[in-house]
């Protein structure tokens, strides 16, 4: 299992120091966040901050949680991408989903964006296909549902190959959900009634990796992608994560958004105290 932490709150300068000290520390990768008007959070654009990122971190994976690509042009997402991917020198994972079009101001309370599910699901897969034809390097076309595209080329190619990473957010155990998930790099899921950020069960994971396994055609490497809160004492950490790595589970993610708690000050003292380490 690899760790990565998300810099959830903080200044610009607050969250580069915080990816420079997860690098020294030992985290896997650092992540921001996609957002435009969250309530009276501090809010920074994500491919701006990961160009920031990757100049100041050398090793660590690199990505945001998570890119709602169905309010973005596909071309321009794909040129952002190849940026990030050679300022990083290959580090760069896209981590995707419908967005919380109910949370973020730049969903619902615009003019122009689309909120119905159906649409912005649809918008998603269009934007994957663009994006996977794009960093071929070669001319495509594409005619989708929503989006059309004629004879366009994107050089460079992404210093990853066949394409950058792209984790695509999933609801287990809907097939369409996870039918699109599993086309593509890794997995995070969710499950039918669950809270925001509650965490599997190591039978679930269990469940989730039997149904990739039978259901997925590739052999190309995949990830399984969880988010949640650890405390940072080793026994307690090893007890918490060790049975979900067990079952499967490849990444953890530190998400933290309990703005009474998580402080930028608090964040930089938990991304000191190290990744999980377990036995």
């Amino acid at each position: 299992m690899k760790f990565g932490f998300v810099g959830s709150y903080g200044s610009t300068d607050q969250i580069l120091e915080m990816a420079v000290a997860a690098e020294e520390a030992g985290w896997d990768g650092f992540f921001t966040w996609d957002g435009i008007s969250v309530g009276e959070v501090d809010t920074f654009d994500p491919w701006s901050m990961l160009g920031a990122l990757a100049v100041k971190t050398s090793n660590m994976t690199l990505g945001a949680m998570i890119f709602p690509l169905s309010r973005r042009r596909p071309w321009k997402v794909a040129r952002e991408a190849i940026t990030i991917d050679h300022l990083s020198h290959g580090r760069l994972v896209i981590p995707v989903g419908l967005g919380a079009a109910a949370h973020d101001g730049g969903f619902a309370r615009v003019s122009g964006e689309v909120t119905d599910r159906k649409q912005r699901a649809e918008l998603l897969d269009d934007t994957l296909a663009i994006l996977d034809r794009a960093w071929t390097g070669e001319s495509f076309s594409y005619q989708g549902t929503h989006h059309r595209v004629d004879n366009l080329i994107f050089r460079p190619k992404p210093v990853q190959q066949p394409r950058i990473p792209i984790w695509v957010v999933a609801m287990y155990p809907s097939p369409k959900s996870m039918n699109r998930a599993i086309e593509w790099d890794g997995i995070l899921p969710t499950f039918k009634g669950a809270q925001p950020m509650e965490q599997m069960k190591p039978e679930t994971v269990r469940e989730v990796v039997a149904w990739i396994e039978q259901h997925r055609t590739s052999d190309r490497p995949f990830d399984l992608v969880l988010e949640g809160v650890t405390t940072g004492v080793p026994f307690e950490d090893n007890d918490q994560l060790k049975p979900l790595a067990d079952a499967g589970a490849t990444w953890w993610i530190e998400s933290r958004w309990d703005t009474d708690r998580d402080t930028p000050e608090a964040l930089l003292e938990r991304i000191k105290l190290g990744p999980p380490r377990l036995t």
